[in-house]
């Protein structure tokens, strides 16, 4: 995956919500991402474990059994003056409250709260604070697959492979999503930034295209998952 620190180790992010059920969906969520993930439950321990766990990203909920999330705020940048945190807020949280956190540089979500939204925030957050491997920011890689996202170049195996533009924006937002099974009204909003009313078969259509020339040849990489949609995977015996 492209998110990674700069020495190639997996971000860390502390998960810190006293709902141990909510925290560990998260926990699951991050973690699927191919990230490093502790948790704690209350203001005290997520101190303790931002000094010893040095995350990359903080997960960190307003109400906490002991004290408030601005104060874990403040105890842990006494040590780390750096560290992102995306707070997730009650719906009836005081809007010039909620103001103050995002003063910083830092950002919140309401709950009940998307993962994918949780997860985009923590992405953009980690890429402005400089966490990932910035030499790693814009050439995604899986397995023998890379595509460069500033020269638009695309390697299987170190063979150039020539594509369209709406080819390359759906391989990128694949690549972008190893692993993970992408359905094809996901796609439609990603790649071609609007709903076709129906006709998923132009998904079907540039996904035989892809195939042509991303799999001819080779051990297949995209594989169609009936009446779920696409998932892009490295070789067997890759990454």
């Amino acid at each position: 995956m492209d998110l990674t620190r700069p020495d190639g180790s997996a971000l860390r992010v502390l998960v810190v919500d006293d709902e141990m059920n909510i925290a560990e969906l998260v926990g699951m969520a991050l973690r699927y991402e191919g990230w490093e993930v502790q948790q704690a439950h209350t203001g005290v321990k997520a101190v303790a474990a931002a000094r010893e766990f040095r995350p990359d990203a903080v997960v960190l909920d307003m109400m906490l059994p002991d004290f408030d999330g601005m104060e874990v705020l403040r105890r842990m940048r006494s040590f780390d003056p750096g560290v992102p945190v995306v707070f997730l807020t009650a719906r009836d949280a005081v809007e010039d409250r909620v103001a103050g956190l995002t003063a910083g540089g830092d950002d919140y979500v309401t709950k009940p709260f998307s993962l994918e939204e949780l997860v985009a925030r923590l992405r953009a957050l980690m890429r402005r604070a400089g966490a990932m491997a910035t030499e790693q920011q814009h050439v995604l890689t899986v397995g023998d697959l890379t595509l460069d996202e500033d020269s638009h170049e695309v390697f299987r195996d170190g063979e150039e492979i020539s594509l369209t533009a709406t080819e390359f924006e759906l391989l990128r937002y694949l690549m972008r999503n190893p692993r993970r099974v992408l359905s094809k009204a996901q796609i439609l909003d990603r790649v071609w930034n609007y709903d076709f009313g129906g006709q998923a078969n132009v998904v079907e259509l540039y996904i035989s295209y892809l195939r042509k020339k991303i799999d001819a040849g080779r051990e297949p990489m995209i594989h169609t998952m009936r009446g779920a949609g696409y998932v892009l995977k490295p070789p067997n015996g890759q990454g």
